[in-house]
């Protein structure tokens, strides 16, 4: 699984270099998810931009990160590709997660509100 991590703007953002987040792939993302998190940072944004497809365990994998990271910390998501965002809509997930168009508007939005 590709996934890597980098501190943009006052967050740990993490790309997921992967077409799928799926069955095939939810317990080693949600495992490699906890070991990258454990970098210092008060967010944590969730580069899913090049994710096509995503099923309900990809989703509760998504799910289950974002509560092992709460309450001290927020996992936010950037990049949703049209079927994964219309996956976040339909299931109201939406509500839930603070959502950016990129990874850029997730990282000047932070600095915009300290300045």
């Amino acid at each position: 699984m590709n996934l890597y991590a980098e501190a943009l703007g006052g967050a740990l953002v993490v790309h997921l270099q992967e077409e799928r987040l799926d069955a095939a792939i939810a317990i080693r993302f949600k495992d490699r998810m906890r070991e990258v998190a454990l970098q210092p940072s008060s967010r944590v944004v969730l580069d899913l931009s090049d994710v096509t497809f995503l099923d309900s365990s990809g989703l509760g994998a998504i799910v289950a990160v974002m509560k092992s990271l709460a309450p001290a910390r927020q996992l936010e998501l950037a990049g949703l590709t049209p079927t994964v965002e219309k996956v976040f809509r339909l299931t109201r997930m939406d509500t839930v997660f603070r959502i950016h168009p990129d990874v850029a508007a997730a990282t000047s939005e932070r600095l915009r509100d300290a300045g």
